[in-house]
Order: structure tokens, then sequence, then C-alpha cells
């Protein structure tokens, strides 16, 4: 089995424009379990389905009942199986290349609505005004309330250049709020990085997609030679993050990390749905590829003074990164309690250009901590005061969502903000537009650069 079939995606639910994080298996390399057939069980579905048949309102397929049969079983599971049709399974397939059209929007439902859990930098929806924490009420003239998430995506998604009308409720407004957001082709660069200035560097992870690793490596290779030298601090940004491809999290994990250090291990029912991912190439590379970009990092990187930035939008792959970094104690972690998502789902083909994504396990940190339905506690809390209700992100998480996996380490359920805090002046009002990550007015920015300064003072005497 390839690499990416083994490994394959870690992220949240679906994206207007979708962005997963699952794990992509070969159903045919497989050897199905033969298991006995619950009778009473078929025998009710059976007398169901011919009531239908005979006696529903207007004539319905077997095609659709089956399919309605199939989405059931896998909604009525957890938030993040699904039945994947042609187009949205095609759509998942070409997201982790890190293009595809729609929105921009990471959703999830709540109560029969969509809400917006992450909008995608730089894209049509984050460039609207559209916020995490936004309940989506009606797309065009047609109630969400009703739709199930795959139909409600399917309505956001269209022609790049047509638009669609969001009506949008959000904390504090007291009517609802009307946004037009023109569709497009989403192109995500995945790595931005710069010097904020000298001897310290800024790197800003949006996506975890094919490319991440490489384009992190040629990043960090750059960054030094800018700088003339080794650097004296680097922030790495995850805030907003949703997640991607599992060996891009270890890709990313590698490059900060030593060699042979355990990134990830996963435990599941079956061996496949088990493994121990470390920093060797061989968990990050992809199929055969013998071109290991990670030997262009300077060697001062993996000792750089380093501060992770995450937030309520830092979700699954993110929160890998991130646990497996304050795990080794390889870095800060700065912000407020990541999304919380630790499970990983396998999409597994049908044979008729449709698929399944299947919850198959859950991950642990390097230390044996499971982030499903509680996240990365970060070391210091500091919060976004731009952020509707210090940091609105954090008024949606794994633990929030319908049917989500319970956190089988029950002592580490309730997060533990015992840790030094940094609180953020209130500037602004509730619904101040948030201050763009990377710029001299991103306080939590400013407050891990500070704290990188300090740690070269210390570090010095």
């Amino acid at each position: 089995m390839r690499r990416l079939e083994k490994a394959g995606l870690v992220g949240l639910g679906l994206v207007a424009g979708i962005s997963l994080s699952l794990q992509f298996a070969a159903m045919a390399e497989k050897e199905a379990v033969v298991t006995p057939l619950p009778v009473e069980e078929l025998r009710a579905f059976t007398e169901v389905f011919s009531q239908i048949k005979n006696n529903y309102v207007e004539p319905v397929t077997d095609k659709q009942l089956f399919t309605n049969a199939i989405k059931g079983m896998l909604n009525g599971l957890d938030p993040h199986s699904a039945y994947l049709d042609a187009d949205e399974f095609k759509d998942l397939q070409v997201s982790t290349q890190g293009e595809f059209g729609g929105l921009g929007i990471e959703v999830g439902m709540e109560d029969g609505l969509i809400k917006v859990i992450s909008p995608i930098e730089d894209t049509p929806a984050y460039l609207a005004g559209v916020k995490t924490g936004d309940l989506i009420l009606k797309l065009d003239d047609s109630l969400v309330k009703g739709m199930s998430l795959n139909d409600a995506v399917k309505r956001m998604r269209g022609k790049p250049g047509s638009k669609i009308i969001l009506t949008i409720l959000r904390k504090n407004e007291h009517k609802p709020l009307i946004i037009t957001v023109v569709r497009a082709v989403i192109k995500v660069q995945s790595v931005k990085a710069k010097l904020l200035e000298s001897g310290y560097a800024f790197v800003r992870i949006t996506q975890f997609q094919e490319h991440t690793g490489e384009n992190l490596s040629t990043a960090l290779d750059k960054l030094v030679k800018e700088n003339k030298g080794p650097l004296k601090g680097m922030v790495l940004d995850l805030r907003n993050d949703p997640g991607g491809l599992l060996d891009g999290a270890v890709a990313v994990s590698a490059a900060f990390l030593a060699k042979d250090a355990l990134v990830v291990y996963t435990e599941g029912r079956t061996e496949e749905a088990k493994m121990r991912l470390t920093t060797s190439p061989e968990n990050y590379l992809r199929g055969n590829s013998k071109n290991d970009y990670e030997k262009i990092i300077p060697a001062s990187i993996k000792s750089v003074p380093l501060v992770v930035l995450v937030n309520g939008g830092s979700a699954s792959a993110s929160e890998i990164v991130a646990g497996a970094l304050q795990d080794h104690k390889r870095a800060v972690i700065m912000g407020t309690q990541t999304f919380g998502k630790g499970s990983v789902q396998t999409v597994l083909p049908l044979g008729n250009n449709t698929a399944i994504k299947l919850t198959t396990a859950r991950y642990y940190t390097p230390g044996g901590r499971s982030i499903q339905a509680k996240g990365i506690v970060p070391d210091i809390l500091v919060e976004d005061p731009t952020a509707s209700g210090s940091d609105s992100v954090l008024n949606l998480r794994e633990s929030d969502l319908n049917k989500h996996l319970i956190n089988d380490k029950q002592a580490d359920d309730k997060a533990d903000f015992s840790h030094k805090t940094e609180a953020a002046p209130k500037n602004g009002t509730e619904n101040s537009p948030p201050v763009e990550f990377g710029t001299k007015n991103d306080y939590q920015l400013n407050q891990a650069l500070n704290l990188l300064k300090g740690m070269q003072i210390l570090q010095g005497k």
C-alpha cells in the first residue's frame, strides 16, 4: 500500500471548496471481513424500503433510497464520517493539492444550521468578512434548516465568478447579516515566511498540503540565507489552520525535531489503523521518492528558539505538530486552546467513483495524550483582543459537535489553564475586524516575539 494510502489526512469537516484531513486506502487491497448478517434488522430495512417505494407522496428511485441509507449510516456515527458522491470525492482529491473551487470556509453543522469553523485565509469568504463562529441561516433564498451538510456545501460551490448571498447570525449582532460572496477557484498558499526583523523569523502554515514539507524546507533555507546567518528565534503560526495531510504534519515536525523522534501514533481496531510515525524520511516522503527535501534545511533550525501560535481554529494536523513540539519540549506553545479533533478518517473508494470517509483511529501525541474533544492547551495563554468575545473561536470545538467521539483518556477531558497567562488588552469593539496574522498589529505575534527576545537575553546570561 502506498505511503499516502497508509497515512492520508487528519483534519476537520467539510469545506465549501473542501478541506479535509483523511487517510486514503485502496479497497481492492483489503480482504473483506465476513460477518453474519443481522436478519431481523435487514427484514426491518426491507420493510421500510418497501413502504417508502409504495406509499411516499412522490416516486423515489432505488438509487436515491440506497444512497440516503448509506448517508444515514455514516452520518449517525460521528461528525466526520460521511458518504462522498462522485463530485465530493473528486473535490477531496483535488483539495489536497492546494487548489479547489468554492468560497473557502471550513464548516460544520450545529442545531440544523451551518456553523463556520474557520474561513481560509485570503479566500473569497475571508475577504468578504465571514468569521469563525458565524451561523449561516440562508444560502441565497434557501433556508439551511433541513439541509444535510453535504447538500449545503454543494449549494455553496459553483462556477467561479458567480455570487452567493449568505444570511448570517453572529454573536452580539442584533439582526442577521447579509454577506455577498463571489465564488472563485481557491488557491491556498500553504507556507508563508518572512523575517520580522534581523534574527527573528515568522513562518505561517495555512493548511497541510502535498507540498507543505517541501515548501517549508525551501522557506527555512531562504530565511537563514536572508538573515546571513543562524536565526535568534522563530514563530511558527498554526492559527486557524484546519489540518490536512498527515505526512505534511510529520514533515513540519521533522524540520524542528531530532532524527527518529516520535511525532504521532494512532490506535484503532484494525492493524492498518495502528501507526507510529517518526521524523524518518519514509514517514513524510511520498511514494518511492528518494529526494529528501529536508536535507536543505540549515542545521541551526533544529535548535533555534521556537514559539508556536495556536487558537481554536487550529485543528487536527496542526494539533499533531503543536503536540509533538510541546511533548518534546522543543517549543513554547502560545495562544488559546485548540479545536480538539483527535481522530483519523480513512477514505475508502467504493469502485463507482464514490467513497466513504470513515473514522478509523484516534491519534496521540508522543507523550500519550489524546487530543480528541480536548485539544492542545498552550503553555502560555494569550488571547486575541480583536476576536469577538475574547477569541470567538473558543465558541466552537470538537466537543461541541453532535455525536463527537469522547476522549478515551477521561482524566484529560477538561482543559487546564493553570499555566502562565498573558491577558490581552481590550482594544476595539466586539465586532472589530480581525487583524491580519503576521502584521505589526498582530498582538499574539508581538507577544511571541517578546518572549523570544527574552529567551535570547536569558540565554546570553
